[in-house]
């Protein structure tokens, strides 16, 4: 097994800048995510680790490996680097069994016959596919043909896993199931997973570490709870999380309030000497708050009247049973609140509104990184 680590990598498309001075150290056995919208350069970044693609310039090391330099001229090929791959689109072989797939990389390779079927029957034993071996791609369930191209790559006991959104194909349910299968599988393998995918559920789910790249550029690595709890900019904070944080411009008063025009709420002291300290009393800001850290007041455990809690009018209620996504306004400040199901807030009618100032974020106007 071995870590991957990329070292300043960029990757240009003639003017394009698809990956910017990428800086990754992913550790040997780790689960690490890929997380970000569409042509944000995630793929592309696989890819390179992979050796689709020839960085532009930077280092990649896979264990102590030095795979691809393109100022020292190094560029170590696919089949070279002990990866395996597993894609969005299966990539299975439509005329051969899934006996058959699942072996094919092991007689390219030329092992002994006895060991490919000692070691393809180990997998689909692990995969729950021993009753399929004989089956063709098409007769099987997609979620069975997703197991039949995770069993291709395992069989190989690479160094490395990559993955390219192989659970987008399947349908909510199953996806759900799945997700819960491979993080058991690569437990259970100890195998370095790399893992790319624009669904932050999955991300939160299944990741040790997430990596969140926007536009080519790296935003924050950190643990599911790093990047929910202490997001290092507005586009993390925004990205992470359903529904998304609220992010409403406010000033920092110098008496400790943050001002919103038709309403101010009170700073704990602490966030106060924060902002003190670093200068942004006086100044404008983003603040941001996630919609389960507002509450119905009839159910709030922390309310202190004129404070922390304000009036709203309640415009649109979504009923998802276990609770309610609740589209608030006061004057012409809006924003989304996740209320307990017994809530009994009614759309065009008025409700107090408390905001739990103990997990608000305060965000830098213009830059938009993190104050805290």
């Amino acid at each position: 097994m071995a870590g991957v680590k990329l070292i300043n990598v960029w990757k240009q498309f003639g003017d394009f800048t698809a990956v910017r001075e990428m800086n990754l150290d992913i550790k040997d056995g780790e689960f690490m995510i890929l997380l970000g919208p569409s042509g944000c350069g995630k793929t592309t970044t696989l890819r390179m680790i992979a050796g689709l693609e020839e960085p532009t310039r930077g280092q990649i090391y896979i264990g102590d490996n030095l795979v691809a330099d393109p100022e020292k001229g190094v560029f170590v090929p696919p089949k070279d680097r002990d990866i395996a791959m597993v894609f969005q689109s299966y990539a299975l072989y439509p005329h051969m069994t899934v006996y058959d797939n699942i072996a094919f990389p092991l007689k390219l390779r030329k092992v002994p016959k006895q060991e490919i079927d000692q070691r393809v029957r180990e997998v689909a034993e692990m995969l729950g596919l021993t009753e399929f071996l004989k089956r063709k791609p098409r007769e099987l369930s997609g979620g069975q043909r997703q197991r039949v191209a995770l069993g291709r790559a395992i069989v190989r006991k690479p160094q490395v896993f990559l993955m390219d959104e192989p659970l987008s194909n399947l349908d909510a349910k199953l996806r759900v199931k799945m997700r819960a299968e491979l993080k058991k599988l690569q437990r259970q393998l100890g195998v370095t997973t790399i893992y790319v995918t624009h669904d932050q559920v999955e991300a939160m789910t299944m990741g040790d570490r997430i990596a969140v790249i926007n536009r080519g550029e790296l935003q924050q690595v950190g643990t599911p709870e790093e990047v929910y709890d202490k997001p290092a900019n507005t586009f993390v904070a925004g990205f992470i999380g359903s529904p998304p944080m609220n992010f409403m411009d406010a000033t920092i008063t110098e008496d400790g309030f943050v001002d919103f025009g038709p309403f101010r709420l009170k700073l704990l002291p602490d966030q106060v000497e924060v902002l003190e300290e670093k200068g942004y009393l006086g100044k404008d800001v983003i603040f941001g708050i996630r919609p389960e850290d507002l509450y119905d007041a009839m159910f709030a455990q922390v309310k202190v009247p004129g404070e922390n809690m304000v009036r709203a009018m309640v415009d649109i209620i979504e009923n998802l049973g276990s609770e309610k996504i609740v589209h608030l306004r006061v004057g012409n400040v809006t924003f989304l609140g996740s209320f307990r199901s017994e809530s009994k807030v009614v759309e065009g009618q008025e409700v107090d509104v408390v905001f739990d100032m103990r997990k608000v974020h305060i965000f830098e106007k213009g830059s938009g990184k993190a104050v805290f």
